[in-house]
């Protein structure tokens, strides 16, 4: 097995990020496995410079090490595009016999039509990756409220529009119309166990919409990237937030299209691969933390005189190591000992979010 970090250099670290990075460098090392440093700076304009060094120097001082050289998502335009290349040779129905074997899913059959190839010529067909001319604003207009995450499904304006008028696309196209990419979905069930969470069930079509792989002004987009680098780099023990437990059906189904259009991974195709989201950390308001919630970061912290210890203790009692975080008060200790108390049964013996009470926090921290 093969862990990540995969933090994004728009800031300094805060507790929440510290709290995740925790969690994926136990699940690593409690079972001797390997774990790589990806700094997932695919978005440039939310780049903060030297960020990644700062992020990088906080992990060594936390004691949370990793194998190899760092990756750069921002040196590997090259490679996701290969990879949108290969899924645009591809059409809807000619991923539905793999798409169906996902998990313990089914497949739905669906109402695209069926076509040979992947050109935009032949209505009722459909592309696996389609031109998308509309705006946020489009959007928001033509979606019904989302609950929970809040996660918007995207209507399928453009997905009707290929199916029903190509000629159309073509020619906004040839008049240079501003447009995204999005990867098509089927009425398919992605089905995965998670460590944390247990069984998931999202259905493609329904749960997430046909969802943007590039944006308009080119920059690749987060599912796309992080699933073409977890291929890539053999990356098969993922823990992050519960917030992306959605994101990880989508990035199954972008994973077994890739496969099938024939992406060269570093890992068999049939990897098993293990997943984890944890619960996430709100503040007394109910919010989750932002990197807005200053005295949080590492570099307030730190400049008061808190030490690794007292960081990574409390990460570890967040994460249920030290008891159950709503009857215990955090106690510090370093990364080895928090190693030999890491189970995936203490994670997940309370799963709700977890509170960080601000009053709490700056008494244990001597703010």
């Amino acid at each position: 097995m093969t862990g990540r970090f995969a933090p994004t250099p728009s800031g300094r670290m805060h507790i929440g990020n510290v709290y995740a990075m925790l969690g994926a460098w136990l699940s690593a090392r409690k079972t001797g496995d390997s774990i790589r440093l990806r700094i997932e700076d695919i978005d440039e304009p939310r780049v903060v410079p030297g960020a990644a060094e700062t992020m990088m120097h906080d992990l060594g001082w936390l004691g949370l090490d990793w194998d190899g050289e760092p990756v750069f998502q921002s040196a590997r335009h090259t490679l996701y595009q290969e990879a949108l290349n290969l899924l645009t040779n591809l059409n809807i129905d000619e991923i539905s016999d793999t798409i169906s074997t996902i998990g313990i899913g089914s497949y739905d059959s669906d109402s695209y039509g069926t076509t040979a190839n992947n050109t935009i010529n032949t209505p009722g067909a459909t592309p696996l990756i389609y031109p998308c001319f509309c705006s946020r604003a489009d959007i928001r207009a033509a979606s019904a409220p989302q609950e929970g995450d809040r996660f918007t499904v995207y209507p399928g304006t453009c997905h009707r529009l290929i199916a029903n008028d190509p000629q159309r696309v073509k020619q906004r196209l040839a008049s240079g119309d501003r447009h995204s990419l999005r990867i098509a979905t089927t009425d398919t069930t992605i089905a995965f166990h998670d460590e944390v969470f247990g069984n998931q069930h999202y259905n493609l079509a329904q749960d997430i919409g046909d969802t943007i792989v590039r944006r308009s002004d080119g920059i690749y987009s987060y599912q796309l990237a992080v699933t073409v680098d977890d291929l890539d780099m053999g990356i098969t023990d993922i823990v992050r937030g519960r917030d992306l437990l959605r994101s990880n059906a989508l990035q199954i189904y972008i994973r077994k299209a890739l496969i099938a259009a024939g992406f060269q991974s570093s890992e068999p195709a049939d990897a098993a691969i293990s997943y984890a989201h944890l619960p996430l950390i709100d503040n007394a308001a109910g919010q989750r933390l932002a990197k807005r919630e200053r005295s949080l970061d590492l570099g307030i912290l730190t400049a008061h005189g808190v030490t690794a210890q007292q960081i990574i203790g409390y990460c570890a009692w967040l994460l249920g190591l030290q008891g159950n975080p709503e009857h215990t008060k955090p106690q510090p200790m370093n990364a080895a000992e928090a190693l030999g108390e890491f189970s995936w049964s203490a994670v997940r013996a309370n799963t709700s979010d977890r509170v960080l009470d601000q009053a709490e926090f700056n008494a244990y921290f001597g703010l």
